[in-house]
């Protein structure tokens, strides 16, 4: 009875315990299920489980500390969806607590990926992980892929193929299909030069790349997706040089007008890439929705990051939309509304995603919210498109 109660609201939720069957046993342990997370001590034991399978054993076992670590995210998972369908956590909550495993679970890949690179030049990795998108922004959904970019800071003459070789272990780590399944999916798209570029890129590399003007720079559109991006794991020395960097490229001058024109040109590929023929409302993809309010900040980020630094800050969507209204960069009272209107089409989104659905009926409620955000949009990019 109480996996019937749990389950019932969540088509996503019975997926989730069909394809992990091992995760019944949680529901054995209520106590522990709905507990406080504390994912620092998690990861530690996660480390030290992993320890205790390789003692005595040269090389490590590497599937079964493959299958540890999934077996190990997908309870913890288990345990924020049991407190989310019980209503003991908010839309944000979750999905910083979802956010915050996916940095610990990256920190545990690379201290094991490391380990395995063989004649490396140090003990610790001179290596970064920075996160963009979902992960960068701290809105990480339970079944969000993760979108990363790698970097390193090493003269060493073996640095360059000892990262590259860490970066696809890291990959195989968290993308490889176990008999436990896998960690994440993830997309490496956004590192300079997109698919044609390097796997890893030195950090050099990355800021002549952000910071060219001309020649094979940086495009406008992947400086709006430097907006949602942090330093997630590694060297922490490289995190605040990346974070320098992120707000110096941020901060640049830059003509208003052709913001206007290529943040709407970009929002116009997004759209056309994302037809709606189902006669619903998709809260993410159609005109009002999610992403044009992210492109409407995003833009006011770039187009005004140099006068007023403090946007750059990566402290969530809503925090900077009420942000911009207070520095009268849009009209006060509606950067408040529409950053509550993300509110709830985000917890939308959320529910909708838990019952197996991705849009919703064209007649509800949450439809009319769009209008402000329609408003908004006209006041900063112009007309809709």
């Amino acid at each position: 009875m109480r996996v019937v109660n749990m389950l019932a609201p969540s088509q996503w939720a019975s997926n989730f315990l069909m394809t992990h069957p091992l995760l019944l046993d949680e529901l054995i342990d209520s106590d522990g299920l709905l507990e406080q997370p504390d994912l620092a001590a998690w990861s530690t034991s996660v480390l030290t489980m992993m320890e205790s399978n390789n003692l005595g054993q040269e090389p490590p076992d590497l599937e079964r500390n493959m299958d540890l670590v999934r077996e190990q995210l997908h309870a913890q998972q288990f345990r924020i969806l049991a407190q989310d369908l019980q209503h003991m956590l908010s839309v944000e909550r979750v999905s910083d607590l979802l956010s915050e495993l996916a940095d610990r679970v990256l920190e545990i890949v690379l201290i094991q990926a490391w380990k395995t690179i063989e004649h490396r030049h140090c003990e610790q990795p001179k290596f970064a992980i920075i996160a963009y998108g979902k992960q960068g922004g701290k809105e990480l959904g339970y079944s969000s892929d993760l979108d990363l970019v790698f970097l390193y800071d090493d003269p060493h003459e073996q640095a360059a193929v000892h990262y590259y070789k860490l970066g696809q272990r890291i990959n195989s780590w968290l993308t490889t299909n176990t008999v436990a399944g896998k960690l994440y999916d993830a997309d490496y798209r956004l590192r300079p030069n997109g698919e044609a570029g390097l796997f890893v890129n030195s950090m050099a590399g990355f800021i002549k790349y952000q910071t060219q003007n001309f020649g094979n720079g940086a495009w406008l559109w992947e400086h709006q997706a430097l907006t949602r991006a942090r330093f997630c794991v590694g060297d922490p020395s490289i995190g605040k040089h990346f974070e320098q960097i992120r707000k110096q490229v941020l901060c640049a001058p830059r003509i208003w007008a052709d913001i206007q024109v290529k943040v709407g040109e970009m929002r116009k590929k997004m759209r056309d890439a994302h037809p709606n023929r189902a006669g619903l409302f998709d809260v993410k993809h159609d005109s009002g929705g999610m992403i044009d309010i992210e492109f409407i900040l995003q833009a006011i980020i770039l187009g005004h990051a140099n006068q007023f630094p403090e946007l750059t800050a990566n402290t969530g969507n809503i925090a900077l939309l009420k942000k911009a209204g207070d520095l009268q960069l849009i009209p006060s009272e509606l950067a408040y509304e529409v950053s509550d209107i993300y509110r709830q089409l985000r917890a939308k989104q959320h529910m909708l995603r838990l019952a197996g659905q991705e849009k919703t009926s064209a007649q509800d409620p949450i439809v009319a919210l769009t209008v402000p955000v329609k408003t908004l949009w006209s006041q900063v990019l112009g007309d809709l498109f």
